[in-house]
Order: structure tokens, then sequence, then C-alpha cells
């Protein structure tokens, strides 16, 4: 198996942000997949040392609407299968969920703004320490929600979502939050999104000057969470 990182894009600024810092820092060269720009089901979802399944502004189950979600889910479901290293952030972890035979569903309300996350003590107990609400803040930006799969282990909470993040095994990591984000990359999310903000009554004056003020904190803290569970995932046989 090569060393490459398989990164599925689907908007182009939802990309791996500070976590791909780290993998610079291995040596560890990253390959993006654009949904949109190129088959999804072209590359062979187990060759890559790790598949990293990237957020988006569409629902993890409007498969009649979007056609690239059911071959996405196939690979994430071989990847499982196969016992290899893979990470979903937001959609992504929408849809480690959905692959595991979890519900995936409105919640009812957006959760978009900085709220620090609540851990569990397997949460405190794994790489996800370093996320912990008494070291930094976290950014959320979903309407979605999903069941905790069978069999996995809840790592984190806020107040308005139980499952913030989960893993299952020990080769699949699934954050609902945006631990990546990076402060000086910003501002596309705010022009991307302007109506969504809109919609929710958000401020982007007021979310610019909290990721200011939370994001350099959170970018240090999502590097040592990767970089640590990186190891974990490379330690086993």
């Amino acid at each position: 198996m090569n060393q490459e990182v398989l990164a599925i894009r689907h908007v182009h600024f939802e990309d791996l942000g500070s976590l791909e810092l780290v993998l610079g820092e291995r040596g560890r060269p990253v390959r993006y997949l654009d949904v949109g720009f190129a088959r999804i089901e072209a590359p062979n979802p187990v060759t890559s040392s790790l598949m990293v399944v990237l957020g988006g502004p569409i629902s993890a189950t409007d498969d009649a609407r979007y056609p690239t979600l059911v071959p996405l889910l196939s690979m994430i479901e071989k990847r499982i299968e196969a016992g290899l290293p893979t990470l979903g952030i937001c959609l992504g972890a929408q849809l480690i969920a959905r692959a595991l035979g979890a519900r995936v569903y409105p919640a009812g309300h957006t959760e978009l703004g900085w709220e620090p996350l609540t851990l569990t003590e397997a949460g405190r107990a794994s790489p996800v320490r370093h996320l912990d609400g008494a070291h930094t803040s976290m950014l959320h930006w979903h309407g979605d929600t999903f069941d905790l799969p069978a069999n996995a282990t809840r790592l984190a909470s806020t107040s308005a979502c139980e499952n913030q993040a989960f893993t299952w095994g020990s080769h699949v990591l699934a954050l609902q939050c945006h631990p990546e984000i990076r402060t000086d990359r910003f501002e596309p999310w705010l022009i991307g999104n302007a109506g969504e903000l809109v919609e929710h009554g958000i401020d982007a004056r007021q979310l610019r000057a909290e990721t200011a003020q939370f994001g350099p904190a959170l970018e240090a803290a999502a590097c040592r969470m990767f970089g640590e569970w990186l190891d974990q995932v490379q330690a086993q046989p």
C-alpha cells in the first residue's frame, strides 16, 4: 500500500486545512478527488494509506439529487471492511455513520458557530482529548445529525449535538465538527455560505472575529490530535 492520502472534497474551501500540514511534515502526499470534476468511483478505495471524506452542504441521504453519494458510500464501506484507516469530517462523518448502518437525519436546528466540545471518558483517553473544551473551542457547521452506529464509541458531544465524534474499531474516526479549520483560510467559508448565514441570522463579521479569536488554538490542538491518531492507526498490525 502506498503512503498517498486520498481526500474526497465536495467544495473547494472545505479541504484538509490544518490536517494537511501534519501530512506534509510526515511526507505523506495528498490526492484530492473533487466531487463533480472526476468519477467518484475511479480510485480504488483500498490502495491509499488513508482516506478522508470531507464536508459539504448536502445531505448524506439525498441520493436522488446527488448521485455521487451511493458510490462514495460504497467506497467507505470497502475501506471499513478492509480495516483501513478512514476519517470523516462533517458530511464525511455522516456518511461513515450511514455506512455503518446508523440513521442520518435532520437535526431540527442548525449548529453553526463556535462552542467547546464536552468529551466522554473514552474521548479523554483518545487522541480527541486534544480537542477538549478545556483547551480549545470548536467550529460547528451542520444541520443534519446521526445516531451512534452499533459498536461505535462516542467521544464527544455539545449541548446541541450528542454525537460530535465517534470511533469504530481501531481504524475509523468520525468528526461531526470542524477541527480542520484554518484561520487564514476562513474567508471563503463566509463567502461560499453567505446565503446560509443570512438565513440563520448570523453576522459574518461576528463569526469572522470569533474565528480569529479561537482558530489558532484549535489549529494547534487539531494538529496534535491528528498526529497522535495517525501514529495509532499506523501502529496497527
